[in-house]
């Protein structure tokens, strides 16, 4: 079924067939959200703004479709997943990503829903385009 809909979930590295099946169970036709944002939103994964008087702040949000939130969260965490025997992180750009929240101040958990709301951003658009996972090319690091 997931080969006659033509999308290239498998592609991306931690997303096997199971995986890619509840995202397109959960998500449904990707073409009823106009952007990234709006399935972020119905993801639960977009800051939720609580303000009275003036005052406010943005808050995690606890609406939206926690199946397809908590599918979100577990693929946030092995993008960053780091092999035990060579040190290797399964995909670097997101490990990258991930060091570079972290350093900037961010609790873990936070740098995890960046990562998630960067993970809604890439299967919205390989869902909608059709198209397969591009690893993201490396910049090469300066000997000191």
């Amino acid at each position: 079924m997931i080969g006659k809909l033509g999308y290239k979930l498998d592609t991306m590295p931690g997303i096997d067939v199971v995986t890619s099946a509840s995202l397109i169970a959960e998500i449904g036709n990707v073409k009823r959200f106009p952007n990234a944002n709006k399935l972020a939103r119905f993801a639960g994964i977009a800051p939720v703004n609580f303000s009275s008087a003036g005052k406010g702040k943005d808050q995690k949000s606890k609406q939206g479709n926690r199946t397809l939130h908590g599918i979100f969260y577990f693929l946030a965490v092995q993008q960053v997943q780091v092999a035990k025997g060579s040190g290797q992180p399964r995909n670097p750009s997101f490990y990258d990503y991930y060091k570079k929240k972290l350093s900037e101040g961010k609790t873990k958990v936070q740098a995890l829903v960046c990562i998630m709301r960067r993970l809604v951003n890439i299967i919205y658009g390989m869902m909608k385009n059709k198209t397969s996972y591009v690893m993201p090319p490396l910049p090469l690091k300066e000997a000191v």
